[in-house]
């Protein structure tokens, strides 16, 4: 039976919606993507690590003698003065008791200090009365010479005894003085201990002064105590000399140039500016967190901003220093989300005129932790696909997300 011509329009019309309908189904859909732009822009390779800061020149004051140190007059932070300010005061320690035999000993050579000074007084009786001999004898010639009685040869040997009379008298005087001393060495063996080192008006002890102007660090004895000579009492230093240490791995320590620029971060405040000073030529092992050997090297960077631009910044915080090794202005960025391995290149995927991912070969220079320098393969302003997922491929139609 014959189909009417109005029913054949219909068919054919619903035939081609459903296969229409079935190719918007089954058609390829566009890959929804992020996109960033290559651009120019300044490239800073840093390397970063945990520091410290320290006041630059730190003096240890010490005790000078072994004894007492009382209790220290000051507190840590107070101002301190150099040459005025009194850090620490010693009482020397006291002379150790004799025992039987010693105090013996001690006595006899008393004993016989106190003879030498006996013999060396009577030496000088003698020579006194030799000297005034001498003396009567030179004018009794002086007498006859002017009576011509005596001859100069006579008058001139007798002014001579009267100058060798002189002399053995200073010697006598100085034998005695020595004869004193040494009994008077002699006797302090015997002197009781409690009267060396004290007479009764504090004028025992001595006093330490600050050898420069700062502040108090660090107190070693705060409360009294028994101390050998060169015992650290206090460490003094100034606030406003600052610097910092930073410990880098020596992989990093070899790549850091010399003055070079720095950012100090993490101390409670702004980044602050700095510069390397020295990079030391030793290194150490240090175990990290997780229990690894590490090869460090101390880097030392000096603060650049004023002490009023790190209000509160002190001896001994912890920062993080960053470390400029490279700087690169003007540069072809692309961001590090846009490339991947391709073999033994790198490569990303390019948005093209039709919307469509095409694979493009690149070469990239340095790196930071966003962005790598495009040495060739790129074009500024050129848009590439961030994070590109397996989706994507040559050719496949791309839609911004």
């Amino acid at each position: 039976m014959a189909i009417p011509l109005r029913k054949s329009a219909w068919i054919v019309a619903g035939l081609v919606l459903a296969g229409a309908a079935a190719w918007w189904a089954f058609r390829a859909q566009p890959v929804a993507v992020d996109m960033a732009a290559v651009e120019r822009g300044t490239l800073e390779v840093t390397v970063s690590d945990d520091a410290r800061t320290r006041i630059r020149d730190v003096y240890t004051v010490s005790a000078p003698v072994a004894g007492t140190v009382q209790r220290t007059p000051g507190h840590v932070g107070d101002q301190v003065v150099a040459g005025e300010t009194i850090v620490g005061v010693v009482r020397p320690a006291a002379p150790a008791l004799l025992d039987i035999r010693s105090r013996r000993e001690a006595q006899a050579s008393l004993a016989a200090a106190g003879a030498a000074v006996r013999l060396a007084e009577a030496q000088y009786r003698e020579a006194e009365t030799a000297l005034e001999l001498a003396r009567a004898e030179a004018a009794r010639n002086e007498e006859l010479s002017r009576r011509s009685i005596v001859s100069d040869r006579s008058l001139q040997e007798a002014r001579g005894g009267v100058t060798q009379a002189e002399a053995r008298l200073a010697s006598a005087a100085a034998s005695v003085e020595m004869r004193r001393r040494e009994r008077e060495s002699a006797q302090a063996r015997l002197d009781d201990p409690e009267s060396v080192t004290s007479n009764g008006n504090g004028g025992c002890c001595i006093t330490v002064e600050s050898p420069v102007n700062g502040e108090i660090l660090t107190i070693h004895h705060e409360s009294e105590a028994v101390v050998a000579a060169g015992t650290p009492l206090v460490e003094i230093g100034d606030p406003t000399e600052l610097e910092v240490v930073a410990e880098l791995l020596s992989a990093d320590a070899v790549r850091v140039p010399s003055d070079a620029d720095a950012r100090i971060e993490g101390w409670g405040g702004p980044p602050l500016e700095a510069r390397v000073r020295r990079v030391e030529p030793t290194g150490f092992t240090k175990v990290s967190a997780l229990g690894i050997e590490e090869q460090r090297v101390r880097t030392i960077l000096d603060l650049l901003a004023p002490p009023e631009d790190r209000p509160g910044l002190g001896h001994g915080y912890r920062v993080t220093a960053r470390i400029t090794i490279e700087r690169h202005e003007d540069a072809l960025l692309v961001p590090l989300g846009a490339l991947f391995r391709q073999g033994a290149d790198w490569a990303v995927f390019v948005a093209d005129a039709e919307n469509k991912a095409a694979l493009r070969t690149v070469d990239v220079g340095a790196r930071d932790a966003r962005n790598a320098v495009v040495l060739s393969g790129l074009s500024e302003g050129e848009q590439v696909i961030m994070h590109p997922s397996d989706r994507i491929a040559e050719g496949v139609e791309i839609m911004r997300r």
